[in-house]
């Protein structure tokens, strides 16, 4: 299938690991330009480097601090001046699984709580709002952010809350950037298997197989399988789906969504 993709131009934030990295694969094997964003210097140098000996479209590394509204603005504008414009936004920068641990809400604390929000629900804001005046302009343009399947079960307290959190700011912005060409939605991997676990805690072969038993497909996906999803929503085909609120993670067992 021609996603219609080709000469497209993409940020993908968080980038240079998991599920953002192979995300910008997938859209480069379909043509588009890719600016990748993180802030480790050195590991966006490396996925970059590695990104563009694959082939495809032009890869660029970008540094940024998607907490930050000077580097979040820096880097669309660099992108613009770069690419000549922008029409695809994925949102994946965040702290694997989220703030806090055993103890719960009780022994959450807040000052870690903002940080995660930080990045995941305000930086996915803060990319959104620098983006939007060129979208709106040009009318047309995608933005996928990637939630988590927390957002639809108890787990880590902050993990929860900020996946809902992603939720709501991804059916306000469809709302209200629809009638300007713009599609907005977001994808809940689950347990998601990458070649360096996003820097995630590196789970045991028993915990994997734990986990996989609670999943229709009867194993854990990968991030390429993933970023399958997430680059048809990121073309032209997928106009019909804004919005909306996308499981990714193999099927839950039990739970109906309708």
């Amino acid at each position: 299938m021609d996603l219609q993709l080709a000469g497209r131009r993409a940020i993908v934030t968080g980038g240079s690991r998991g599920i953002g990295r192979a995300v910008a694969g997938a859209l480069l094997a379909e043509g588009v330009q890719v600016v990748i964003a993180a802030r480790d210097a050195e590991v966006l140098k490396a996925a970059a480097a590695e990104l563009s000996a694959a082939g495809g479209a032009t890869v660029l590394a970008i540094v940024t601090d998607t907490a930050s509204d000077t580097s979040v603005q820096a880097l669309v504008e660099s992108t613009v001046a770069e690419l000549g414009g922008v029409d695809i936004l994925v949102n994946n920068a965040a702290r694997p699984g989220g703030a806090g641990g055993p103890g719960g809400v009780g022994a959450l604390s807040t000052a870690d709580a903002a940080a995660d929000f930080n990045v995941k629900v305000l930086g996915y804001l803060r990319t959104a709002q620098a983006v939007t005046p060129h979208f709106v302009a040009q009318g047309w343009g995608r933005i996928i952010n990637i939630g988590g399947l927390a957002a639809r079960q108890v787990g880590l307290a902050s993990g929860s809350i900020r996946n809902v959190g992603v939720a709501a700011l991804t059916k306000t912005l469809a709302d209200e950037l629809g009638p300007h060409g713009v599609t907005v939605n977001v994808v809940h991997p689950g347990l998601t298997l990458t070649a360096d676990h996003g820097g995630s805690v590196v789970l045991s072969d028993e915990q994997i197989q734990a986990a996989a038993a609670r999943i229709c497909i009867g194993r854990a996906v990968t991030a390429d399988e993933v970023a399958a999803v997430v680059t048809f929503l990121a073309s032209p085909l997928a106009v019909a789906v804004t919005g909306e609120s996308i499981a990714a993670g193999g099927g839950t067992l039990g739970p109906i969504h309708y």
